[in-house]
């Protein structure tokens, strides 16, 4: 099955701040709506500990194992199936931040170890209590600097594969077949990529998928990932925000560009042999009041400058109004089979 994904993880936050989807004029779940434009799959992203020492939500979804409980309860009602992201943080985790979650702070290498067993087999073993064990677990999220600093950090593989054969071992344990996913960002660096993977798989344990992270608006058009080793370092971030780059992309930023660019970034994936498909990182993050990336206790928690509104909207796949936008219907029919 080719994966259709939507990564919807700030829905319930979303929901509740007021924003309500549309297809047609006509008011929907999201979910319904995703279905009926041929998502197969969601993604939902579970942080540990998402909440400031007096019960302040960190925001961007606040994505506790509750609120993932929820969503998957709902994917499952409409036949969709989920990929669980465990971050192994208390808020996000990416290149630039995979901060020890505060119950963990101050355990030694052995003691982060059995932390990610024991708190990964208690979410799968929760998960599957209540009949809703996801069809993918991807372990650990942009690993590219390694996670759980500072002794996961790059280029310390001997303890980055550690944690992470930690967190294999736990989901095996539950559910021995399901597809385990090792995610990377800068998607399309192949340099990085062949470097950081000869250095996992010589102390893994079995695996079944890479993930990689493509952001256009940071890592470039789809033309300049076959040239980016060329590159010097100072042109490797945040080209598309550069308005050089602006002036030459083949899309306009209107709906028909985006809905262009999703047909040709589909083909992309058509043609690479091993492609299992894509999540599309959130696509009904609209703008509301209320809902975005990091609350002022999630800003004090990591120490980053706000504002924490959201930068993302104008990727979504819903308008500002939460109307359905072109580029479901060229998801929906696009069908690999007549790519090749």
């Amino acid at each position: 099955m080719f994966i259709k994904g939507m990564d919807i993880s700030t829905l319930l936050e979303e929901e509740t701040c007021g924003a309500r989807y549309y297809d047609n004029g006509v008011e929907q779940d999201l979910f319904a709506i995703l279905k009926a434009y041929g998502t197969n799959s969601v993604r939902l992203r579970l942080w540990n500990d998402p909440y400031a020492p007096d019960g302040t939500p960190y925001g961007a979804g606040t994505n506790d194992l509750n609120k993932v409980i929820i969503l998957a309860g709902r994917a499952k009602k409409y036949q969709i199936g989920y990929l669980l992201d465990l971050h192994y943080s208390d808020f996000w985790a990416d290149p630039g931040k995979q901060t020890t979650l505060k119950a963990w702070q101050g355990m030694n290498e052995d003691e982060l170890e059995a932390a990610v067993y024991q708190y990964t087999k208690e979410v799968m073993q929760t998960l599957k209590d209540k009949g809703l064990l996801p069809e993918m677990v991807q372990v650990a999220n942009e690993l590219t600097n390694g996670l759980l600093w500072p002794g996961g950090k790059k280029p310390e593989f001997d303890r980055i594969a550690k944690y992470l054969n930690a967190g294999i071992r736990a989901v095996r344990e539950i559910q021995a077949d399901i597809p385990i996913m090792i995610h990377l960002d800068n998607g399309g660096f192949n340099e990085m990529y062949v470097e950081w993977f000869d250095e996992f798989t010589k102390r893994a344990e079995p695996f079944d998928i890479i993930g990689l992270s493509y952001y256009p608006f940071w890592h470039g058009t789809m033309e300049d990932y076959r040239d980016r080793e060329g590159k010097p370092l100072d042109q490797l971030k945040g080209m598309a925000t550069k308005p050089e780059l602006v002036e030459k992309l083949n899309y306009s930023m209107t709906k028909e560009g985006q809905a262009s660019f999703m047909k040709d970034f589909l083909k992309l994936i058509a043609d690479i042999p091993s492609g299992e498909g894509f999540y599309y990182w959130e696509p009904s993050w609209i703008p509301v009041p209320g809902c975005g990336w990091a609350t002022e206790a999630a800003r004090a928690y990591t120490g980053e400058k706000g504002p924490g509104g959201n930068e993302w909207a104008n990727q979504a796949l819903f308008d500002y109004d939460g109307n359905a936008l072109p580029a479901l219907a060229v998801i929906r029919d696009f069908n690999r089979l007549n790519c090749k």
